[in-house]
C-alpha cells in the first residue's frame, strides 16, 4: 500500500464567517465588523495560499487551507500518522479557533503550535494572568468589571490603570481613554465595553514604557528562546486603539495601503539599546516554554521602562503570521520569506 504524502493542514476562521456568525447572534454589524477583524491574519494570509503550497512542494508536503466550519469533516479523512494541523486563530469566545487543536488531538494529529489548553487559556486575559503570576512572571495585577460592576476590585495605583477587555484581543485599549485616572471612569469603560462586545474588562495598574512584541517561531524543533525576536514597536502613541488595529490589518488596512494612508510602525531591535532588558525578555521566553507549555509558535507582548523593567502584559499562541512584525521576524532570524519559514517548520516535524 502507497504511503500518503506527508501533508499540511492550516486551519483557519474567515472574518466574514465570523461576521455573518455574529451579527445572526444579535451583535450589531458595525460592533460585529471590528470583533471580526480580529481574524484579519486569515483574510491576510489566503492571496499567500498558493505561495505555501508551492513552499511546501518543495520540500515533499501537500498543503491544504481548511476553514474551520469545514475542519471536522476534512480531518476525519486524513491519516493521522502523515498530516500535521497548523490552526491559525484561537478563541473561546467570540472566536471558535481553539476547537481545531482539539479535533486534532481527538483524532490522533500532530499539531504545531502550544497545547490545545492553552488556545482557551489566552483569550481570557484575566485567568491567564493569574496563570502568569503563578508563575512568578512580571504581569500587572488587575481587576475584573462587568458592565459597571465589579467582579475583582483592582489594586491600587498612584499611575491610573489601563482598561481593556477581557476576551478580545486584549492587549489593546479600545478608545484613546482606555488610560483612566480614576475607578469611576474604569467601571464607565466597563460599561462602554459590555454595551458594545459583551465583554467584561480587566483593570490593572498603568505600567509606563515602550510597547514591546516578542516573536517565535521554531523552524528547527528543539530551538530555544536564543531564536527569539525582540523588538520595540514604535507607532507613536501610547497604545494600540480599535482605530489602530483596523488601520494595520484586513480590508481597512489594505484600503489604507490603496489610500496612501499606511503607516508601518517601527520595529527597533530591544538589544541595540537595552541589553540587559532583551536578556529579561528571553528569560521569560523560557519560562513561558518551560512553565506554560508554549511551543513551535507564539508571540508575547510587554512593555519596557528607561530602567529595564519589564512589564509582561499578554502571550498569543496564534501570533499574527502575515503581520509586519512576524514577517520581519521570519526574515531577519531565519533568513526566509513567511510562505518559506512555515513549509520549513511543518516540513521538520514531518520528516
Amino acid at each position: 500500500m502507497t504511503r500518503a504524502k506527508p501533508k499540511l493542514i492550516l486551519v483557519h476562521e474567515p472574518e466574514k464567517a465570523c461576521l455573518d456568525r455574529l451579527v445572526a447572534n444579535g451583535h450589531a454589524r458595525e460592533r460585529a465588523a471590528e470583533i471580526a477583524s480580529y481574524l484579519a491574519q486569515s483574510t491576510d494570509l489566503a492571496p499567500e495560499f498558493d505561495a505555501l503550497a508551492d513552499a511546501c512542494l518543495k520540500r515533499g508536503l501537500s498543503f491544504a487551507a481548511v476553514e474551520l466550519d469545514d475542519a471536522a469533516g476534512v480531518l476525519a479523512g486524513e491519516h493521522p500518522a502523515t498530516t500535521l494541523v497548523w490552526t491559525l486563530t484561537d478563541g473561546i469566545a467570540y472566536f471558535r479557533g481553539s476547537a481545531a487543536p482539539t479535533l486534532a488531538r481527538l483524532g490522533g494529529f500532530r499539531t504545531i503550535g502550544a497545547d490545545d489548553a492553552l488556545f482557551a487559556l489566552c483569550q481570557d486575559k484575566f485567568r491567564s494572568g493569574a496563570v502568569l503570576g503563578a508563575l512568578g512572571l512580571p504581569v500587572p495585577p488587575a481587576g475584573l468589571a462587568r458592565n459597571g460592576e465589579w467582579l475583582v476590585e483592582p489594586p491600587a495605583s498612584t499611575a491610573g490603570w489601563f482598561v481593556k477587555p477581557n476576551r478580545l484581543g486584549a492587549k489593546i485599549g479600545i478608545w484613546p481613554d482606555s488610560r483612566s485616572l480614576d475607578l469611576d471612569h474604569a467601571l464607565e469603560l466597563s460599561r462602554r465595553v459590555f454595551s458594545a462586545y459583551g465583554d467584561d474588562v480587566i483593570v490593572q495598574p498603568y505600567v509606563a514604557g515602550r510597547n514591546v512584541r516578542a516573536s517565535f517561531l521554531g523552524v528547527a524543533p528543539g530551538t530555544g528562546a536564543e531564536a527569539l525576536g525582540v523588538a520595540f514597536v514604535d507607532s507613536g502613541g501610547d497604545f494600540q486603539t480599535m482605530a489602530d488595529s483596523l488601520a494595520l490589518y484586513g480590508e481597512t488596512g489594505e484600503a489604507a495601503k490603496a489610500a496612501g494612508n499606511y503607516v508601518q510602525p517601527e520595529l527597533v531591535p530591544v538589544a541595540e539599546s537595552q541589553p540587559a532588558a532583551d536578556a529579561r525578555i528571553r528569560t521569560i521566553a523560557a519560562r513561558l516554554m518551560e512553565g506554560l507549555g508554549l511551543r513551535d509558535v507564539f508571540s508575547f507582548d510587554l512593555r519596557v521602562e528607561a530602567d529595564d523593567a519589564v512589564h509582561l502584559i499578554e502571550f498569543e499562541v496564534c501570533p499574527g503570521l502575515p503581520c509586519f512584525d512576524f514577517r520581519d521576524y521570519c526574515r531577519s532570524q531565519w533568513g526566509l520569506e513567511l510562505a518559506d519559514a512555515m513549509a520549513e517548520t511543518a516540513a521538520s516535524r514531518l520528516f
